[in-house]
């Protein structure tokens, strides 16, 4: 017997990003219809070319942040019965065109989770970038006892068996967020997948703030490896 296919859908949250949104979401949907756009208390009318684009809003009335913007997507994909959940930036930084390769990387490996790998052409991406993504992610890497070239990119495949369930500290309610999720499947014994994408850097300015999320970023880990401490003793 031919089992369905697996249901998916794009998570992809949004700040600000009314004027990106729009092409963005379009150009998804040429890969996969069911897009869910989350709407995290934009002052803009991002939530607004969203849904004229074809996709599910979800809005926050303020913003909260990555981190709990996807935990909203999350919940969504869950309640309406998802397999999978592919995350992606609203600023046009990850290629539609990519998800494909996603979907017949969960069809090949059946990894839980398969994280977007840019390193391979490292030349496009900003210098500091550069730095910042390889020291990150060897240091992700260590902690989690498994390689992830790129644990920084946002691109990525779940299945629902992985899927995030909050809370977060309010230390990773941003975009460390996004780190504290591949710890955590780490932590199960799970296997982190990754996948080869193109590495994309326009004019867009990034929201990422240097000083507060890397301080944000080694409070989440200095508090997860106390948590990794204690789930592993005897």
């Amino acid at each position: 017997m031919t089992k369905p296919p697996l249901k998916a859908c794009v998570l992809v949250p949004a700040y600000n990003e009314a004027r990106n949104i729009g092409a963005v979401v379009r150009e998804i949907r040429d890969y996969c219809p069911d897009v869910i756009v989350i709407d995290d208390g934009s002052a803009d009318e991002t939530g607004q070319a969203a849904a004229a684009a074809g996709a599910t809003v979800l809005s926050h009335v303020r913003n909260q942040g990555k981190g709990m913007a996807l935990q909203t997507g999350f919940d969504h994909a869950r309640e309406h019965g998802y397999d999978l959940a592919i995350t992606m930036d609203a600023d046009g930084q990850h290629a539609p065109s990519d998800i494909p390769a996603f979907l017949k990387a969960y069809e090949r490996t059946h990894s839980p989770v398969l994280v977007g790998n840019r390193m391979g052409d490292v030349a496009r991406m900003p210098r500091l970038r550069r730095f910042v993504n390889r020291f990150m992610s060897a240091l992700l890497s260590r902690v989690m006892g498994q390689h992830v070239p790129d644990t920084q990119c946002g691109f990525r495949i779940y299945h629902r068996s992985v899927f995030p369930t909050g809370p977060y500290d309010a230390t990773s309610q941003r975009y460390a967020a996004e780190s504290e999720i591949l710890l955590r499947i780490a932590l199960q014994g799970r296997k982190i997948g990754a996948v080869t994408i193109q590495t994309i850097y326009g004019s867009e300015k990034s929201k990422i703030n240097p000083f507060l999320d890397t301080i944000r970023f080694f409070r989440m880990l200095h508090r997860f490896k106390a948590i990794k401490k204690k789930a592993l003793a005897p």
